[in-house]
């Protein structure tokens, strides 16, 4: 090979040109893909039917302040809670109370997914036990 060839990358069988691999260490770096999914953080008041998040989150997933929600976690549980503003939160982050996270079998830093629920008209407070 002479100083002016470049190496190439390899293709595979299929002559698919070869990505770069992603490193699960910068999976936290890029950012989330569906618009819907939040990452679970600790809520500082004590209402079991309150789902916080940022006025642009809240504004991205066309909800108001008291719509209703259903907040899908893991192992196929979900829940309905009530929307309110946090405007001292980050975009991508929602709040929600430990009762509720049990409910929902997620812990601090898991992901779940936000769904409108227009069919529920208006709740003050919605009892989950």
């Amino acid at each position: 090979m002479g100083a002016s060839e470049e190496k190439k990358p390899l293709l595979d069988a299929s002559g698919r040109d070869v990505e770069p691999e992603d490193s699960t260490a910068t999976a936290i770096l890029r950012r989330k893909k569906k618009d819907n999914a939040l990452i679970v953080d600790d809520a500082t008041n004590d209402d079991n039917s309150i789902i916080s998040m940022s006025s642009n989150t809240m504004e991205t997933l066309q909800l108001f302040r008291g719509d209703s929600v259903l907040v899908k976690g893991k192992k196929r549980k979900d829940t309905v809670l009530i929307v309110l503003a946090d405007d001292d939160m980050e975009d991508g982050v929602c709040r929600i109370n430990r009762v509720a996270r049990n409910n929902l079998r997620v812990r601090l830093g898991d992901v779940v997914s936000i769904h409108p629920c227009p069919e529920i008209k208006f709740a003050s407070r919605i009892y989950t036990s």
